[in-house]
């Protein structure tokens, strides 16, 4: 619906025959030679106008102007095809200057209006628009359906959408099989929010014409606005009927995050910015759906650029700060979401974001003065509050957390983080009943806590009710195979219950796994310590730490694969071999 119908430009009169009428009038002689080879141009480009053959029409337009430059009609004719082929600033120069010799000229305004309104002046093409239908109303006649609908996109641009829909009904009155002007009226109700008609309007367009990929993209989004389920389907279609509209792709994109479905949503961003390079809206969206999929360092470099073409863009520096943070970057964070906050001190948000990266710099004063601003904006929100608890617990001050994780549990009690933590801290501050209860509401939630069924034994084990300890104990110890502390809580149970050997048997096993993870912990040494020799080329030096790593922990896959490196750099490319399948032997 951006350019002129080829068939619809062509109105014009018969001019040369004016001209030389004219001129026989005011000079009492024949025609000059020039007007007669104007004629014969204007004639041949009406002729080519009605072979469709623009670049003909254009170049016999042209010849006409220069011959008779006085002439409206030249002017207007080739003001026509020019905008008609897509060079509109030229054709908008050769329509003014017919209008400047002849105002009332009713074609060239209407051309005029036309393209004022495809570049984007609605406020020059609505006058013009309103002298063409004044006029056609004196001669009991109606504007073209293509002329109502470019009267309707401009007084849409201009904010005038009601008057819009009644031009654009107008429009369809009488061209009523138009799948493109149904969907124009859709998206005006749509500017309404006036789905249902709307929606209407969309699917008429798509039964008039079911490959016009728009239509299906705007029925699409209008049955999302409405709840309905099937939106997707229609914009998936869209995409499949247009696989080359960047728009498509994009919105395709959104309806899919939205949905939940990120893995597919990213590709169709990706595609999008494929066919639109650089597009900052599809970036951004993609950034937001790789941190969602846990791909912060992608999401980095995207929200990097966003923020770049959009320096005032605090939205975008609140998600770059909270992935900076994902990756363990607080500190560049920091800054960043200082001046988010600086442009929008409103967002809740970014004072959480920022709080949490104060958190990983262990400066818990910072967070704590952060949350509380957060807090002043959206008072009950759970989750501050939690927050808030937990910031105040890591400065050791109790008996400002506990208040907080109250109102958290009191404002979601779906959640179990805040009565976990105030079990652990009901614990630490010797009230061991209520520990117990909030972690029994804790674990209901959320039942693969093994810290907290550790915990919870604990609280069992201090209110002397050994058999609750004892079956929290061993729940914890079947989540937590690796933790020799369940254990030795364990044995001090069973101790009490009479129980000696079996006691004896858990402090065995708990000092089986501390002799296990101590070597853990210095083959993790030993192995970082050979993958600096090998990265310094140091190729001996790695070889003899991945060994040593490996007479510690001979099940640490991290350091067969470091001496299978060092092993490849040797030449030595069969054991190479032998370490990586060593490796994937011992991997989980």
């Amino acid at each position: 619906m951006g350019r002129f119908p080829q068939n619809e430009f062509v109105a014009v009169k018969a001019i040369l025959i004016a001209w030389m009428a004219l001129s026989n009038a005011a000079l009492s002689q024949e025609p000059s030679a020039a007007l007669k080879k104007a004629d014969a141009a204007y004639r041949a480009g009406q002729a080519a106008l009605a072979q469709r053959d623009l670049n003909a029409a254009q170049a016999d337009f042209e010849q006409v102007v220069r011959l008779a430059p006085q002439a409206e009609q030249g002017h207007s004719a080739l003001g026509a095809v020019l905008v008609s082929r897509g060079l509109v600033k030229e054709g908008i120069d050769e329509l003014e200057r017919a209008l400047a010799i002849k105002s009332t000229d009713n074609t060239a305004q209407m051309n005029l209006a036309m393209a004022y309104e495809q570049i984007g002046l609605p406020a020059r093409a609505i006058p013009l628009f309103s002298k063409c239908e004044a006029e056609a109303r004196l001669e009991r006649r109606t504007l073209p359906p293509y002329v109502l609908a470019g009267y309707a996109r401009a007084l849409a641009a201009n904010r005038q959408v009601g008057l819009a829909v009644t031009k654009m009904k107008a429009a369809l009155a009488a061209d009523s099989q138009n799948a493109e002007l149904h969907d124009e009226l859709g998206s005006l109700y749509a500017r309404q929010k006036d789905w249902p008609h709307a929606r209407e309007e969309f699917v008429t367009a798509v039964e008039r014409n079911p490959n016009l990929a728009v239509a299906h993209l705007h029925l699409g989004l209008a049955m999302q606005a409405l709840d309905e389920k099937d939106g997707i389907s229609e914009l998936m279609q869209a995409a499949q009927l247009a696989p080359q509209d960047a728009m498509i792709a994009f919105e395709y994109g959104k309806a899919l995050a939205a949905d939940g479905k990120d893995t597919e949503a990213i590709l169709a961003f990706q595609h999008a910015l494929e066919l639109a390079p650089g597009t900052t809206a599809a970036s951004y969206q993609l950034a937001l759906a790789l941190q969602r999929s846990n791909r912060a360092q992608d999401a980095i470099v995207l929200l990097k650029n966003v923020v770049a073409a959009e320096p005032d863009n605090a939205e975008a520096m609140t998600n770059l700060g909270m992935a900076l943070c994902q990756v363990q970057q607080a500190k560049e964070a920091v800054p960043i979401l200082e001046r988010s906050i600086a442009i929008a001190p409103e967002s809740g948000t970014a004072h959480q974001d920022l709080a949490a990266a104060y958190v990983q710099l262990s400066q818990f004063g910072d967070a704590v003065v952060e949350l509380h601003q957060a807090l002043k904006l959206a008072p009950d929100a759970p989750q501050l509050h939690y927050n808030l608890g937990l910031a105040l617990k890591m400065q050791d001050d109790a008996a400002g957390a506990i208040p907080e994780l109250e109102t958290a549990q009191r404002l979601d009690p779906s959640a179990a983080e805040a009565p976990y933590l105030l079990g652990v801290l009901y614990m630490q501050t010797g009230r061991y009943e209520d520990a117990a209860r909030e972690m029994n509401i804790s674990l209901k939630l959320r039942p693969e806590n093994g810290d907290g069924w550790a915990t919870l034994g604990s609280v069992y084990d201090k209110l002397n009710k050994l058999p609750e300890a004892t079956s929290a104990l061993r729940e914890a110890i079947r989540q937590l195979p690796g933790q020799p502390d369940p254990h030795l809580t364990l044995a001090g149970v069973l101790v009490k219950q009479n129980q000696p050997g079996e006691a004896a048997t858990e402090r065995r096993k708990a000092a089986e796994l501390m002799r296990s993870n101590m070597n853990r912990q210095r083959a993790e040494v030993a192995t970082n310590a050979g993958n600096s020799a090998l990265k310094n080329n140091d190729v001996e030096g790695s070889v003899t730490q991945f060994q040593d790593a490996l007479s510690y922990d001979a099940n640490y896959a991290e350091a067969h694969l470091g001496l299978a490196a060092a092993l490849d750099r040797k030449g030595k490319t069969a054991e190479a071999a032998a370490e990586r399948q060593k490796a994937a032997a011992v991997k989980p």
